[in-house]
């Protein structure tokens, strides 16, 4: 017993050290400071779409609302063999603004059969772009009215050739969309916690930019077309590697852009299986190092909660793991959360524990060996 008891504080200890460098580096970053810049950058807006009917004219609506010359920048949405209303809804906001373009992939590429649907679509548009910079943003996402005004700042201030900015949930009151909420918010304020230690390791590709002639050095999507998910993260890799040091984080709650979380809790676990996929392509060991012990503690938190069926004694431990675990981790969220003005579901965060272990197994072992459904399409 002293065996596992010394194992299970091991873990612990070692886990809450990560989880308080990370509150540390998070909270020694400065947000940014637009200098209202009269350069202007020429942005092209790329939007990969299926089956979005019903977010799509909202998406595109913000972007035009937009505080940033509608001469210096253009929209492209790229319809990936959708079978709803998309198509139509595209059409229409055409005849309204004429800097929106749409781009078929059917039309394109006939019917043949992809594995990266998306990166594929992404490649498609940037073949068409007039700009020297790609923006990317999904379907689903609403962005606000500086968005674009801040990352033509940015971009003047620094000599980054990609960045990435934040990303969150919006909050639909329903249990499923506040535990979404939390495990994202943690994650978007890793990916910042990690700039700041200079090392950056995650992005996301809801709000993300990058220039178009790095693209093409990195030749693309080029050795990361193999796998569906990674048209952010690893695209980021190849361009790290290209380009040391001139990858930003545009830290900045003015550059926020809203997503809707999943609807059901399939929906969600199969994005995360997708987002976990990519895991394997990761060549950080410092990285790969940290997921797998992230992965690990919560593997033996959940070992411990199963045996303790058996075992009555071990459920103390493992409570008192998770008491720990949690002070940890609210000590981390709390800035994270009052920087994305969600401090009001924290009062949730210690319900969601059990759920929040359970799912980063699942997820994580599912994301190495098993396949996922994503916009409709079977992966392995």
């Amino acid at each position: 017993m002293w065996l596992i008891y010394t194992i299970c504080g091991l873990f612990c200890v070692a886990y809450c050290c990560i989880i308080i460098a990370y509150r540390v580096w998070f909270k020694k970053l400065k947000p940014f400071q637009a200098s209202n810049t009269s350069q202007h950058q020429y942005f092209s807006v790329i939007i990969p779409a299926r089956n979005e009917v019903a977010n799509i004219t909202n998406c595109l609506q913000s972007i035009i609302a937009n505080n940033y010359p509608k001469t210096h920048y253009e929209v492209i949405v790229v319809d990936d063999f959708s079978t709803d209303g998309t198509l139509v809804r595209v059409r229409n906001m055409q005849q309204q603004y004429s800097i929106i373009q749409l781009l078929s992939m059917e039309e394109m590429i006939g019917s043949r059969g992809l594995l990266a649907y998306k990166k594929k679509a992404i490649e498609l548009a940037i073949g068409r772009a007039k700009g020297d910079w790609i923006v990317t943003t999904d379907a689903d996402c609403m962005v606000p009215n500086n968005w674009l005004t801040n990352l033509n700042d940015y971009i003047q201030q620094t000599n980054a050739v990609f960045v990435a900015a934040p990303v969150s949930f919006i909050n639909t009151h329903s249990f499923i969309s506040i535990f979404q909420c939390l495990d994202f918010m943690s994650l978007q304020g890793i990916t910042a916690a990690a700039v700041s230690a200079g090392v950056h390791s995650m992005c996301n590709g809801a709000n993300l930019a990058y220039n178009k002639a790095a693209f093409y050095t990195v030749e693309g999507f080029k050795g990361i077309d193999n796998i569906a998910s990674g048209d952010d993260m690893l695209l980021m890799d190849k361009i790290q590697k290209q380009y040391p040091g001139r990858a930003g984080f545009l830290f900045s709650d003015k550059s926020i852009v809203q997503t809707l979380p999943m609807a059901t809790w399939k929906a969600f676990l199969n994005q995360r299986i997708r987002w976990a996929s990519k895991t394997g392509k990761y060549k950080d060991g410092k990285i790969v190092g940290v997921l797998v012990l992230v992965y690990l503690f919560n593997l033996l938190l959940l070992t411990l909660l199963v045996s303790s069926l058996f075992m009555p004694g071990l459920f103390v431990l493992w409570l008192v793991l998770v008491v720990v675990k949690t002070i940890c981790e609210l000590s981390f969220m709390v800035p994270v959360a009052s920087f994305f003005k969600q401090e009001r579901l924290l009062i949730w965060f210690p319900v969601m524990q059990p759920f929040h272990i359970a799912y980063t197994v699942v997820a994580g072992w599912l994301g190495m060996v098993g396949k996922y459904q994503w916009k409709d399409r079977k992966v392995k």
